[in-house]
């Protein structure tokens, strides 16, 4: 299965025009250093469990570090039937455009 991608131009163009929902797969201490605003933390050990808290009728824009478990995370909800993408690059790409990332821990 080819997993499809958007790039960090396209997720900064839907954060700005739209309210995507993008899922950062990475691991809590992780998320609690650098992240992307208005992304919600499920990390890929989690998701099979916590499928159900993301919507089905929405693209997912799925995010990591640098993309590899967010590839993984991606693959697998396609197979469940999502529309989901993964953010080429991850985080390490967005903060290498210069873009801003919160940090603390998480207000959930």
């Amino acid at each position: 299965m080819e997993i499809p991608f958007i790039n960090i131009e396209e997720l900064a163009e839907r954060l700005e025009t739209e309210t995507p929902v993008v899922i950062d797969v990475r691991e809590e201490f992780e998320w609690d250093e650098a992240r992307i605003a208005g992304t919600k933390l499920v990390p890929l050990g989690e998701l099979t469990r916590r499928v159900d808290e993301l919507p089905t009728d929405q693209a997912l824009l799925i995010l990591c570090r640098s993309g590899n478990r967010s590839g993984q995370a991606t693959a697998w909800l396609r197979e469940q039937g999502y529309d989901a993408f993964n953010v080429d690059g991850g985080v390490l790409a967005w903060a290498s455009s210069g873009r801003h990332l919160e940090s603390g821990p998480n207000p959930a």
